[in-house]
Formats: structure tokens, sequence, C-alpha cells
């Protein structure tokens, strides 16, 4: 079986540990107990064991290492990666624990892996991507947004997508899911240049 029928998911910014993100983000949870719990949940009530899952970074904060990697092993899923941010910076390094199958500062799936579209995952948001005006798609995290910001991204025809868990109603999403979002959207130049792209087919 093909890379493009594997089952592949993302999320970002669980904050796991974090008290204060419950108010700062407005979340639903009563405890920071409380959400820990509900959020691995939903990871494990998608994920299957043997899917891979992609985390847009904000893991966890403000907890220990130790604290944080167990939290890591209640998620069931064994091939978790972790695309590096503004928080958890020190995975990956010597002394930590091996809570990740890899720890990347950035990622792309190629048009193999995504029926045809890349993907092009940064914690951050960007302006510009690769391969962004060849119908490439951009994931990121950090910014908290709801699930209003990317339907006005694809009403835009941004084909920009946050999978944190506050714009997912607090869930992993797929890349199946998303590739069905931007079905049919065509991309919007943001430059005279990306347009003369578009245009030769470049």
């Amino acid at each position: 079986m093909g890379d493009s029928f594997l089952m592949i998911w993302f999320t970002a910014d669980t904050h796991f540990g974090h008290a204060n993100i419950i108010p700062a983000a407005d979340r639903p949870f009563s405890s920071i107990d409380r959400m820990n719990s509900q959020l691995i949940a939903n990871i494990n009530d998608r994920v299957s064991m043997t899917d891979t899952l992609y985390v847009l970074d904000d893991f966890s904060y403000r907890i220990t290492v130790e604290q944080a990697y167990a939290l890591r092993r209640r998620i069931n899923c064994r091939k978790v990666i972790l695309v590096r941010g503004n928080h958890d910076k020190g995975w990956g390094e010597p002394g930590h624990p091996p809570a990740f199958s890899e720890v990347l500062d950035y990622a792309e799936l190629k048009p193999g892996m995504c029926h045809g579209q890349r993907m092009c995952m940064l914690h951050y948001p960007m302006l510009s991507w690769n391969g962004k005006w060849r119908h490439a798609i951009h994931l990121h995290g950090h910014i908290h947004a709801k699930p209003e910001y990317n339907l006005r991204n694809r009403d835009l025809g941004i084909l920009r997508y946050d999978v944190g868990v506050d714009a997912n109603n607090y869930c992993p999403v797929s890349r199946d899911e998303i590739l069905a979002f931007f079905k049919g959207v065509d991309p919007v130049p943001d430059s005279d240049r990306e347009r003369r792209l578009m245009e030769r087919g470049e």
C-alpha cells in the first residue's frame, strides 16, 4: 500500500499542563486535568496506533519534561512527529526522553502523499510557502484561531489552515479532511510575481 493511503493527522497548541490557556483561549474546561484528559481522549478517539500524527508545537507549557512525557505516553499513536516552534524547543536534544518519533523545525508532505497536493508545515503562519501558487497547502498553529479563520482563508482563496485544537473542536484533523475542505479552491496570488508564475504554470 502506497504512502498516499496512510492515515495522517495534524494538531497543534494543545498546551498540556498550561492552566492559564483555559481562560486565555476561552477553552470549555473546568480544570487543567479535565483539559489534558479530554484532549488526549480526542486524539485517541480519532488517531490509531499505526497512524502518523504531526504536532505543530506547543505540545506542553510550564510543566516539567517528565510531566510532559507522561502525558505523551497516554497518547496511543506510536508515530508522533513534533514540528517545533516557540515552545517545546528542548525536545530532540540530549537528555530529553524519546517522546517523539522525529523532532523537526519544518516539514513537508510531498504531493505523492497528499493525492497530488503538497502540504507545508511550520508552527507559525506564513505569508508564502513552497508551491503556494501550485495549490500547496500551508498548515500551522500558534495563533489559537477559531474555526472562522480557516473558513475565511478558504473564502479568500488562501490555502492556509490552522490545525490547532482551538480551530478544530479540540480534535486532530486529518490530511483527507483538509484536502476535502479546500477541494475546488483556486489559490489567489498575493503579488504580480505569483500571478505570473501561476499563468506560466511554474
